[in-house]
């Protein structure tokens, strides 16, 4: 069961990194830029978690979470050429693979140090969430989990549901391949139809004026 955790937090890295390092192409940053967003995005989340949870940060543990990130980085500058080519579709669906194996590991990890099932779910989707956010923060984009689109819903999602199979006593792995496919359906689903959460808007006095 370890084992699966950890090849599946080693690829949510990847995908994660993958992520950040797109993003940096599209925004024309240098190597060293490179390696900083698919870093922030890779290990932001988790390590918010751990921090929070006051756990040992995962990638200072094993600091073979940053080679994967480099090696990751690495093979983006020099394989992908040209990131503005790549269809920003490409990059939210990495993204939501990312985001629904952190919302879930996050989740297990939490529970596993003795969090109640409500600030397990917290931290599986700040897990999940934050490193996007600061990933955006930099590039002056505004987060994803900020606009209308359903991103922590799905984080959210993926945490609760292992939370209930856990509970349930459903085997580990059992438990968390459906989490994972729970809030990785519902975020593609929600990029390929365009489903979006309805945004807050207070009108200004102009705008009353000219609906009247």
């Amino acid at each position: 069961m370890y084992e699966l955790l950890y090849w599946l937090d080693l690829f949510g890295i990847i995908v994660f990194a993958l992520s950040g390092a797109l993003m940096a192409g599209r925004y024309k940053l240098d190597p060293f830029g490179v390696v900083v967003l698919a870093s922030v995005t890779a290990i932001g989340g988790g390590t918010i978690r751990d921090i929070t949870l006051d756990a040992p940060v995962f990638w200072v543990a094993d600091p073979i979470y940053l080679h994967v990130i480099l090696v990751t980085a690495v093979l983006t500058i020099v394989i992908i050429r040209r990131p503005k080519r790549i269809p920003k579709r490409f990059l939210l669906i990495a993204d939501a693979f990312g985001l629904a194996l952190f919302a879930v590991l996050g989740t297990e990890k939490a529970l596993s140090l003795g969090a109640p099932i409500s600030v397990a779910v917290v931290m599986g989707t700040i897990t999940g969430v934050a490193g996007g956010m600061i990933r955006d923060v930099i590039c002056n984009v505004i987060p994803m989990i900020l606009q209308k689109e359903i991103y922590a819903t799905a984080a959210i999602l993926g945490g609760s549901l292992y939370a209930l199979f856990h509970h349930l006593g459903w085997p580990e792995d059992v438990a968390i391949i459906l989490a994972i496919l729970g809030a990785l359906t519902l975020r593609l689903a929600a990029i390929y139809w365009r489903v979006s959460l309805p945004a807050f808007h207070i009108a200004e006095k102009e705008e009353q004026k000219e609906n009247k």
